[in-house]
């Protein structure tokens, strides 16, 4: 009876013992991970059930490594995934937000809401920056990628969506995101001249600059017209609006990000 114990309580003693260290790899995991998980808590409201979406999130694509299906494990697909997701949300918003107003407008201030300066500065002002993986020896370094912040906070959307449902992820964008960071009235009323600024710069720098009508969309009730600037005969970026003002404007101003920090 007594040697029955004692072998059951060896055995006991030798299953904790292999136990142990699985437990603190879980409970204690590497620095890396510590802080991925506390910060994303931080940001999201809520801790990681599955924190490989998240380490996932925060790998630019200049520090992935092919897997053995020949896909580079960076955060793009992820920030596929939330580009989409953040779309829908702030769409949905301004549409409950401006019940009288018609698509034009409501595709227009999405558009200023989703461009990829404002999600650059919200992406640091809740400390995206400080998880990027990057390599900064990389086709010229973090300054040459003007969007990486914007893009991984596309791509932490995507991991949210992904790890805690859609419903979650839509309260974390409308609150975490869009309500605290964006002053709708102010954007609303934003009516920044980006295509004097373009040409101004261009002058100023010996640059010359045009625009052409690529394309058009839709009906003739609802036409929508899509403009291509050139600098120096280069095609730099395109820009849709409702009116060929409008693309012109569209497409100055994502020119303007384009050439930061070339544009002062």
């Amino acid at each position: 009876m007594t040697g029955s114990f004692i072998g059951r309580l060896i055995s006991s003693l030798r299953t904790i013992s292999l136990a142990v260290p699985l437990l603190a790899a879980f409970v204690f995991p590497n620095a890396r991970n510590r802080k991925i998980s506390r910060c994303v808590y931080q940001m999201v409201g809520r801790s990681p059930a599955n924190l490989g979406l998240y380490q996932l999130a925060f790998k630019h694509v200049s520090v992935a490594k092919r897997n053995r299906y020949g896909l580079k494990e960076s955060n793009e697909r992820l920030e596929y995934l939330g580009d989409a997701v953040l779309s829908t949300v702030v769409a949905e918003y301004l549409f409950k937000k401006f019940p009288f107003r018609d698509e034009g407008f409501l595709t227009e201030i999405r558009a200023r809401i989703v461009n990829r300066e404002s999600l650059n500065e919200v992406a640091r002002k809740v400390g995206v920056d400080q998880l990027v993986e990057y390599d900064s020896s990389h086709r010229g370094g973090y300054r040459a990628h003007k969007s990486i912040n914007g893009n991984t906070l596309e791509a932490l959307v995507g991991a949210v969506y992904l790890d805690h449902g859609f419903t979650f992820c839509h309260r974390f964008v409308l609150n975490r995101i869009l309500i605290p960071h964006f002053d709708l009235s102010t954007i609303v009323n934003n009516n920044t001249n980006y295509k004097s600024m373009i040409i101004e710069w261009a002058q100023k720098n010996n640059h010359q600059v045009r625009f052409e009508i690529v394309d058009t969309r839709g009906t003739s009730h609802q036409r929508e017209f899509i403009a291509q600037l050139f600098l120096d005969e280069k095609p730099i970026c395109q820009g849709s609006g409702y009116s060929k003002k409008k693309a012109e404007q569209r497409a100055s101003e994502k020119a303007i990000q384009e050439l930061e920090p070339e544009f002062e």
